[in-house]
């Protein structure tokens, strides 16, 4: 099957959109003929901020972009040692916008920024967004908040928000599992956040992560 297709299109290139959001990629022949086409939609995963996150976006498309391109090879019924060139999109919206905001911070904030956004896991990542596309909340009785935190416990808040299991934190603290939920139900009673999400909010405010 393989050498007939490649006896048939010698001319043989790898598209990959990775632009917006949908992870997509494609096997072309000669310039005309697509053998295999693939595409992995992330309209669900943004239908909730009502509108695509470009860094939530981007997470997804370095998950999903070697099984899509994998999959195309596949259908296409080739190895990747028969494609003959790679094209990919450049310079897209998401880069255009990158470029404005360093210019607007400057290069210090720029990094600064970026450093956070990396540390960032994917839930802590979409409840920022949440947070800055959701509407102003009416003015409500203020709330228990990090200040009342030891410095220990801003730390397990700082790891929740990271995405850390209770297991994960037990480790990284060198702390057994059931200290970590100890710690984690007194952070709920200082703060009033009783879920993960709750508390990823809490180290976004704070600025925590």
């Amino acid at each position: 099957m393989e050498e007939q297709v490649y006896a048939a299109w010698p001319f043989l290139v790898l598209g990959v959109e990775t632009s917006c959001d949908e992870t997509a990629a494609a096997v072309v022949g000669n310039g005309v003929a697509v053998l295999s086409s693939v595409v992995s939609s992330q309209v669900d995963l943004h239908a909730r901020f009502g509108g695509v996150v470009p860094e939530i976006a981007s997470r997804a498309h370095l998950e999903l972009v070697n099984p899509v391109i994998a999959q195309a090879l596949v259908e296409s019924g080739l190895a990747l040692s028969d494609i003959g060139a790679v094209a990919a999109c450049a310079d897209t919206r998401q880069e255009q916008a990158l470029r404005h905001a360093r210019q607007v911070l400057g290069p210090d904030r720029a990094r600064a920024a970026k450093q956070r956004g990396a540390a960032m896991s994917m839930a802590a990542a979409a409840e920022y967004a949440l947070m800055l596309t959701a509407p102003a909340p009416p003015p409500a009785p203020a709330a228990p908040g990090s200040a009342r935190l030891s410095a220990r416990e801003r730390e397990l808040v700082t790891l929740v928000a990271q995405g850390r299991t209770d297991a994960d934190i037990a480790a990284r603290l060198y702390i057994s599992i059931r200290t970590v939920r100890s710690h984690l139900d007194r952070i709920r009673d200082k703060t009033g956040c009783r879920r993960r999400a709750d508390l990823t909010r809490l180290a976004l405010v704070a600025g925590l992560v």
